[in-house]
């Protein structure tokens, strides 16, 4: 890139800074000490609120990143010679660098393909049935991304069957909430519509795309799954002695609303720039906007003339595919900007 040009994030939600209602909780506090790892009054309230928010009395836990949420998680809800089963392109399969494998100790991830981005139970199926013998990692876990890696989102009726599906194999379901917040508002879904009542037994539910500087939280609707997890979070140097600075962000987000208005406004810049784009001669829509995600096929030569000039994004879809992310802080003003550039560089011929 140009060293003239400034970089304009929309590679992911993750560039984006800390939100004010979590950075307002984060200083308040710092005004005074509280007790350590975990035991402090932030911690206990913002576990509360998490019961509130999803009106279940479920066990609350809090780490640093996404990984630990999922592969920890994931450790306690099988065995070492158990299976998980999850989509082709989840993040536990693609980004996790074998996370939840090392810390479930062995458990093999068997993954199946879907149209995007989502696992069916025919697919959940065919990897259950596919061999019953001694040799083969018995699947113990369904593991789902809401919304998706492709940013689409699963509907109730759509959990309810591979929920069915799981109660038919005696298999756990876990969700992987990166994107959580987004697929309520997508939805229109309270959290508890799209968690326990259609039979997830635990959520990894992300604050860093939704606001946060760090952390997420582990909740178990199951808790008997949740037993002796602190061990695994300390063992684990996810036990932040501090935790305070961890979970009060938190509040910042439940407490004002501000975990659903984010994901609201991010949903909507993404729908803003998935319009503008498919306005514009030469670009197709990969897969349907849902959530914050835009996906676009672009030829080569307007992907490298983007990145010229600054924009970030990802290519990691394959040949011309292109992913914009929307965040909480996404205006119309940089998607503007975005939208005149790539219609500028699809004019330009390839050897231009």
């Amino acid at each position: 890139m140009p060293s003239e040009c400034t970089p304009r994030f929309l590679a992911s939600d993750n560039t984006s800074g800390i939100c004010p209602e979590a950075m307002q909780y984060l200083l308040e506090a710092n005004q005074a000490d509280d007790l350590a790892y975990g035991n402090d009054r932030w911690t206990a309230r913002a576990a509360d609120r998490f019961r509130e928010m999803f009106d279940y009395d479920c066990d609350v836990f809090f780490v640093f990143n996404g990984t630990a949420a999922n592969s920890l998680a994931l450790s306690a809800m099988g065995r070492s010679y158990h299976s998980v089963i999850c989509h082709e392109l989840a993040h536990i399969e693609t980004d996790e660098c074998g996370g939840p494998e090392f810390f479930s100790n062995g458990a093999k991830l068997l993954t199946s393909p879907g149209a995007n981005g989502k696992l069916t139970p025919k697919g959940i199926e065919a990897l259950v049935t596919k061999r019953s013998d001694i040799h083969y990692p018995k699947p113990k876990v369904v593991s789902l991304t809401q919304a998706t890696e492709v940013g689409t989102v699963y509907s109730r009726e759509e959990l309810l069957a591979i929920r069915a599906m799981a109660d038919k194999h005696d298999l756990r379901l876990h969700m992987d909430g990166a994107r959580f917040a987004n697929a309520c508002a997508s939805l229109n879904a309270s959290p508890a519509e799209l968690t326990w009542q259609v039979g997830v037994d635990a959520l990894c539910c992300s604050g860093t795309k939704n606001g946060l500087a760090f952390g997420e939280a582990i909740l178990f609707f199951n808790r008997e799954l949740a037993e002796d997890f602190s061990y695994r979070c300390k063992q684990a140097g996810q036990l932040a002695s501090k935790m305070r600075y961890v979970s009060a962000p938190w509040l910042g987000l439940l407490e004002s609303g501000a975990w659903l208005t984010n994901a609201e406004h991010a949903n909507a810049m993404a729908r803003y720039l998935s319009e503008g784009l498919q306005a514009l001669p030469g670009v197709s829509l990969m897969f349907p906007t849902q959530a914050n995600s835009v996906f676009v096929e672009l030829p080569p030569h307007a992907i490298e003339a983007l990145k010229a000039k600054g924009w970030t994004f990802y290519t990691f879809i394959g040949a011309g595919g292109a992913r914009f992310v929307c965040a909480w802080n996404t205006t119309v003003e940089l998607l503007d900007q975005l939208l005149a550039d790539v219609k500028e560089v699809l004019e330009q011929s390839p050897a231009a």
